[in-house]
């Protein structure tokens, strides 16, 4: 039970893309017919990809994952920070608001360390200042006027996960997205650089719908095999080049419009977009299912270990969450979320994300940011049911956890 962390390949990907390296082995940029079956499968993808999203397959281009994108969004914005408004800030207006200004970045304190690792490499290397935002105690999510309160003259990014990967809760991006456009068209008339806002929905897609109509973003991060592709990703830029720049972070022979270059993965594209065509076709049963065994899930847990021994981590009041995703601590001074795992038969799970395992017993980083209190979430484990996980399931790893509890608490 832990889909958060990667998915299998559906039966419909792997056909996919056992055809694509049979069939479509030729190079997408050679004009004879092994070629172009490759680039048409390249089309064909990105236009599953685009309709997933609600957005226009011009605006898609692929990369090796989500890793990938969250970087090329943050290396882009402020090197289209340092060739226009730096310049015009010294030059033009030497007393300026942005005079002798560094590109100013917005995040919050639970984002995946795709987006935190490179913030703190540019603070670091004073190219750009960040402000990392806190989330609320009380609902999880980051607050849409803490995120207003923190934009400055040299704002040109706010970049906010759409749904967090240990607590399942949902931020509110539609809210800054339409607080952001009226800011800037304020910030327009004075000559501020236009504010750019990024989503990483690496956690949400194959969960709950995604629209970027909806969701009002610039920018928005694909990642395969979170709902059952394979392990590449993709990146949605509104009016890609025209209203949103991007720019390269690799050099070489001008494939996806020059903006991510190197010979297409023709296969794992063709996964990726069947993928999406299967997210695109099933979203809804999806997401019912899932959040019909991850409710039965809690339900268990809180009649085995009793109500007050169980604390639901990512249950806030009147908050969104994904449908997949329990996060709970089982109270006791033995029962940290490694011990009892460690002593489990069958459940698979982690404490928290897995790109963080190694973090030996501190309680999660993203747990604390959410008020939960310090012994509370050195006992956390996350559970996140798939597409194929049973009540019956349920029914085994609830089994489990007792077992594992008692054995834990019997060698005490």
């Amino acid at each position: 039970m832990d889909y958060n962390a990667t998915t299998p390949l559906e039966p419909e990907v792997i056909q996919a893309m056992t055809e694509a390296m049979r069939e479509a082995w030729g190079n997408p940029s050679s004009p004879y017919p092994a070629g172009r079956k490759a680039k048409d499968i390249i089309d064909t993808a990105r236009e599953n990809i685009a309709k997933m999203i609600g957005g226009k397959p011009q605006d898609i281009i692929f990369t090796s994952g989500g890793t990938e994108s969250n970087n090329l969004v943050i290396h882009s914005v402020v090197k289209h920070f340092h060739l226009t408004h730096a310049s015009e800030g010294t030059r033009a207006e030497p007393s300026g608001p942005l005079a002798g200004a560094v590109p100013h970045l917005i995040t919050c304190t639970v984002e995946h360390d795709s987006i935190r690792l490179p913030l703190e490499h540019l603070l670091e290397e004073q190219v750009a200042a960040v402000t990392f935002v806190p989330v609320s105690k009380v609902n999880g999510q980051v607050e849409v006027e803490d995120i207003l309160a923190a934009v400055r003259p040299a704002t040109c990014l706010v970049t906010i996960m759409l749904a967090n990967n240990e607590t399942g809760v949902i931020m509110p991006i539609s809210e800054i997205s339409q607080r952001i456009k009226a800011l800037n068209q304020k910030r327009a008339a004075s000559g501020l650089p236009v504010i750019l806002l990024h989503t990483d929905a690496a956690q949400a897609l194959g969960k709950q719908r995604v629209d970027v109509e909806d969701l009002g973003v610039d920018l928005l991060t694909i990642v395969g095999h979170k709902f059952y592709g394979p392990r590449i990703g993709a990146l949605y830029i509104r009016g890609l080049g025209e209203l949103t720049p991007l720019y390269p972070m690799l050099f070489g022979g001008g494939q996806e419009r020059n903006f991510r270059p190197g010979t297409e993965n023709t296969p794992m594209i063709a996964g990726l977009g069947k993928a999406a065509e299967l997210v695109t076709k099933n979203c809804e049963a999806y997401e019912a299912h899932m959040r019909d065994v991850r409710d039965y899930l809690e339900e268990r847990l809180e009649a085995e270990f009793d109500k007050q021994r169980i604390h639901l981590n990512s249950r806030f009041p009147g908050t969104e969450r994904l449908p997949n995703t329990c996060n709970f601590s089982i109270r006791g001074p033995q029962l940290q979320g490694r011990l009892v795992l460690a002593q489990c038969r069958t459940l698979l799970a982690s404490v928290g994300a897995a790109c963080h395992s190694d973090h030996a017993d501190r309680p999660s980083p993203v747990l604390l940011s959410c008020g939960i209190p310090f012994d509370v979430a050195r006992n956390a484990l996350r559970l996140s049911v798939g597409r194929s996980t049973t009540r019956a399931d349920v029914d085994v790893v609830v089994r489990d956890l007792k077992q594992a509890v008692a054995r834990l608490e019997g060698q005490a």
